[in-house]
């Protein structure tokens, strides 16, 4: 039931009209492993760090069931570095600052150790390098997820239209659907994007929720409302996280079991905007997620007679 996940491990620095971090431990893998690990060991992890990134973290995580073997330790730079400012709809942020470091001389090496991974989880990075893990790979995963976003679409589209023919699901927000299909529909937007290469399409929605498209079926699931957001910066990657990780401990890749996965990264990623960065994540019990999950399905359920 393995999984490799492909992203960056990070430092951010975070402002919201709710409170501020000047560095906190992030990066799309992180929160990724965090959320996945609670379905499925172990989690496979491919990516660099500087020397700076604090030891106990990779400590906290091994006890997690994260396989760091994949972890590259750059002893000379620091680790990536990204600081951003959010608005007060939480839905649009401000990036100022980006500091690759370490990201620059970033090659992923799948190790051989992890070559019997089933499920694949490419994070979001340059399409060159997503690529480059599906290959280095001797058996094709049962699973290819892949994570993108609009950076990619502007300055390496044709490098991400190609990793799109190797890939099952791909996940990307509303803007970047129409941004990469060229569609204001998002049904349109789907239809054209699947005819790219992917069998399955998220579209994340932030606060009002996620679009599954598969061929002729759509599935919608809402996001639980909360009474507070404090922080949205990993809440797509634990999303992501949560939904591999459901389809990895359950092995079963039907439309029917991804509509399960889609309610499960919501649960994972309503608990990940609660605090700054990962934290709330290592906080979080099994107990807590089967009642978050019941939440949901309390949320959507209802009785209708048709007279």
């Amino acid at each position: 039931m393995s999984l490799i996940t492909v992203g960056t491990m990070a430092f951010d620095a975070i402002e919201t009209p709710f409170g501020k971090v000047d560095k906190i431990v992030g990066g799309s893998a992180t929160y990724v492993a965090y959320a996945a690990s609670n379905f499925v060991k172990p989690i496979n992890q491919i990516s660099i760090i500087g020397y700076d990134f604090p030891a106990e973290e990779l400590e906290e995580m091994k006890k997690r069931g994260v396989n760091i073997d994949g972890v590259e330790i750059v002893s000379d730079k620091k680790s990536f570095f990204w600081s951003g400012k959010y608005h007060m709809d939480m839905n649009s942020r401000d990036t100022l600052i980006t500091d690759l470091n370490v990201l620059e001389d970033f090659n992923p090496i799948v190790p051989d150790s992890y070559q019997d991974s089933e499920f694949l989880m490419l994070g979001n990075l340059m399409p060159k390098l997503q690529l480059s893990v599906i290959q280095q790979m001797k058996v094709r995963p049962k699973l290819i997820v892949m994570d993108t976003m609009n950076f990619w679409m502007d300055i390496a589209l044709e490098d991400l239209k190609v990793v799109l023919k190797e890939v099952d699901v791909l996940l990307v927000n509303d803007a970047e659907a129409r941004q990469l299909s060229g569609e204001v529909s998002l049904v349109k937007a789907a239809n054209k994007i699947l005819e790219m290469g992917p069998r399955f399409l998220v579209i994340k929605k932030g606060e009002h929720g996620a679009l599954l498209f598969h061929e002729s079926h759509v599935f919608f699931a809402p996001a639980l409302p909360l009474e507070e957001v404090i922080d949205p910066t990993g809440a797509g990657d634990t999303f992501a996280g949560g939904f591999i990780g459901h389809l990895a401990k359950t092995k079963d890749i039907s439309f029917k079991n991804m509509k399960t996965a889609i309610i499960v990264g919501s649960a994972l990623a309503s608990f990940c905007v609660e605090k700054f960065g990962p934290e709330r994540m290592k906080e979080i019990t099994k107990s807590d997620i089967d009642q978050r999950i019941a939440q949901f399905v309390d949320l959507v359920s209802f009785d209708i007679d048709l007279v």
